[in-house]
């Protein structure tokens, strides 16, 4: 449908945006949600306000100009004045509509007398993701202070829930839910960093909705460092929902000509649960430029294989025994650089340290890459021990008012990043280190809270965020070959800021599976399993010393980008059997765990999941059933596949590389040929298992 200059109609996906250019004044958002059709303007033309002279829709950025009496999208001062703006459009609205579907829509708007400009961009893209960021630039002498500047889309009162998330270290993103009414409900991170707690989804939808039923509105903020997203709805009508980042006092104080730009932010409808939020947002990613195009190697991670304890001895024994089970990947995790024996001392000192490498890294990566392996690096860039050759030598390179340190947390501080000379060493140093050993891979990590950040006087969260983004992208352009995984933590940068720089991220440094079963799931509402860093660990989990058995430990790590970290040195015969199996049926897999959409079933019982990928063209599909804790129901529930062509005839079996599972009471054999409307709506009868295992099914259309 084209645009007019008047109504703009943006659809694609099952997705509709539709906006009235009518008047001076910003655009009004009359529709967000499921696509009108080809009646869109019957339908919006038809509309009358619930009173006279009322204009329809929402506007484009709310504030008290608008009658808006919720938190305004747009909030400043121009040194303590004009603290409320009136937006007019300086030219037509710019509105380009994809026949292939979705399109672009660009607002320009200014308050002469305040001396601001607003620029507003919208994209809807073919996938139904639609992403809106705003700049503003001061037009005037003297300072105009933006205190926030948040991206909004309207929803309707049908949504009467909010789905937002907790989340600690090694327990991230724990779903919690609210009830919404007239209120705002709002989730802030003040932590410098995205958050374990931060939502893959902030979510409004109608009451009850869950993976596949119901209607789900959700938004993400495509930044690394503190941010905001709420709903929010008044007496006065419809609600809101929207985010963006969360600016300190006085941290963007625009002089003449200056401009701030938002981060994008992402919003994504789905009519059918949050299944369909995560299926335009894992399309969205694939299409891409940047997203990774090989295939997903299987990684072994050195880290609690072996802590600090570098030995060439051990670490190639390591590696041979990582190619012989079929591993594609070695990465050599921390310890490895100039007097780094623990985590008190070192961070800052990137050289490698010659007292445990004489030689340099070159005998480990000259025997990686002789047994067939790709070699890949731990770095902590941003951050600092006080106990190093760097802080002594640069005491003041620290983000922090001088003589006002936060207090060490992990035995370090941050790096200023902002400041010129301190980015341009990272680069050296991290471009001589990739220069020199050509590693395929770097390991990204970013291990405190950014507290008390404090850039030349003045709040800095958001400079070193940009500049860490420009540190990445450096390296990226020296070395384009270079993959890189955001790690924080484990999971506390998991944002779409973040993975437009990098190739992956590591979800949780708990390699649990019973935890990793519900930090997968909440992380792959938004990322797709290839984004997902998954591994094997040991028998017994180094973070809440819980023991699980290697099927289970295998089977959690299947759906993602999987890897081990674990000393497989130690393993019996039977643990490498299994080890190597996994890895076969993980290779033989991927192409479909890593293209096809995940679904995950309303499953009636508490105690277990189950979920899969089922391919775009529904001809293979995979799905784990996994049992967490001891059912309370004295039988089975049965298990309702979802996601595959209703019409097809699917031919079942379990996957064969992999362990049967420890059933309780029963035989049991999944071996049977249904169509896709029977195993979605009858099921299969499932097996009693033990608490923390389960099994895989893999399906094959027939006929």
């Amino acid at each position: 449908m084209p645009a007019s200059a008047d109504l703009i109609v943006l659809r694609a996906a099952g997705v509709g945006l539709a906006l009235d250019a009518t008047g001076t004044g910003l655009p009004r958002v009359l529709h967000w949600g499921a696509d009108l059709g080809e009646d869109a303007l019957d339908l919006l033309a038809a509309a009358q306000p619930v009173y006279p002279n009322q204009p329809l829709g929402a506007p484009l950025l709310p504030t008290q100009a608008d009658r808006w009496a919720g938190q305004p999208a747009l909030a400043g001062h121009r040194d303590g004045t004009y603290p409320h703006l009136r937006l007019l459009r300086t030219e037509p609205v710019a509105a380009m509509v994809d026949p292939a579907g979705g399109g672009t829509v660009t607002v320009h708007a200014t308050d002469e007398a305040a001396g601001v400009r607003l620029r507003t961009e919208i994209e809807l893209g073919a996938q139904g993701v639609l992403r809106m960021r705003h700049a503003v630039t001061s037009t005037d002498a003297g300072t105009y202070t933006v205190d926030g500047l948040l991206c909004l889309l309207p929803v309707p009162a049908d949504a009467v829930e909010v789905l937002d998330f907790t989340g600690r270290w090694s327990r991230e993103r724990v779903p919690q839910r609210t009830a919404f009414g007239h209120q705002a409900v709002a989730h802030e991170s003040r932590r410098g960093r995205t958050g374990f707690d931060a939502p893959p989804f902030f979510a409004a939808g109608t009451a009850a909705f869950g993976f596949r039923h119901g209607q789900v509105w959700g938004v993400h903020v495509g930044w690394s460092g503190d941010h905001t997203q709420l709903a929010q709805r008044t007496v006065d009508g419809d609600g809101v929902l929207g985010g963006g980042e969360l600016l300190g006092a006085g941290e963007i104080r625009l002089g003449d000509g200056e401009t701030y730009t938002t981060p994008w932010v992402y919003f994504c409808h789905s009519p059918s649960g949050l299944d369909g939020l995560s299926d335009a947002m894992h399309a969205w990613l694939r299409a891409r430029d940047t997203h990774p195009r090989t295939p997903r190697p299987v990684t072994l991670n050195t880290w609690e294989a072996v802590y600090f304890d570098h030995d060439l001895t051990r670490l190639t024994a390591l590696a041979r025994t990582a190619a012989e089970l079929g591993v594609e990947r070695f990465v050599l995790d921390d310890g490895w650089f100039l007097g780094r024996r623990d985590d008190t001392a070192g961070l800052g000192d990137w050289h490698v340290d010659p007292t445990v490498w004489p030689d340099g890294l070159h005998p480990l990566v000259d025997e990686v890459r002789r047994l067939g392996l790709q070699f890949g690096l731990w770095v902590e860039p941003e951050m600092i021990n006080p106990d190093s050759d760097l802080a002594r030598a640069h005491p003041d390179w620290y983000l922090a008012t001088p003589d006002r340190l936060p207090a060490n947390w992990r035995h370090q501080q941050v790096l200023d990043l902002a400041r010129p000379e301190v980015w341009a060493h990272l680069l050296q140093r991290l471009d001589a280190l990739v220069t020199e050993y050509r590693p395929d891979y770097l390991k990204w990590d970013h291990n405190r809270d950014l507290v008390e950040a404090v850039h030349d006087g003045t709040a800095g969260v958001h400079a070193q965020t940009a500049a860490a983004y420009r540190l990445l992208d450096a390296l990226r352009a020296r070395h384009p070959h270079l993959e890189i995984e955001s790690c924080s933590s484990g999971g506390a940068r998991v944002d779409l800021g973040i993975l437009s720089r990098t190739d992956r991220v590591w979800a949780s440094d708990n390699n649990d599976p019973l935890e990793r079963q519900h930090i997968q799931r909440w992380t792959a509402l938004l990322l797709p399993p290839e984004l997902m860093g998954s591994h094997v660990g040991p028998p017994v989990s180094h973070t809440n010393g819980r023991a699980a058995n290697l099927s289970f430990r295998c089977l959690t790590a299947l759906f993602g980008h999987a890897g081990i970290e674990w000393d497989i040195t130690g393993c019996t015969e039977d643990e490498r059997a299994q080890l190597s199996a996994w890895i076969g049926a993980y290779r033989r897999l991927r192409g479909l765990l890593h293209s096809g959409r995940t679904v995950r079933a309303d499953h009636p019982d508490p105690s277990a999941h189950l979920y899969g990928i089922v391919s775009t063209g529904g001809e293979h599909a995979v799905f784990a059933y996994a049992q967490l804790t001891a059912s309370a129901y004295e039988g089975t529930t049965r298990l309702r596949l979802p996601g595959l062509d209703p019409l097809a005839r699917y031919r079942v079996g379990l996957v064969p590389e992999l362990p049967v599972p420890r059933i309780w009471a029963q035989d049991w054999s999944p071996q049977v040929t249904l169509t896709g409307a029977a195993l979605a709506g009858h099921g299969l009868a499932a097996p009693l298992l033990r608490p923390a295992d389960g099994f895989v099914l893999e399906l094959h259309r027939v006929g």
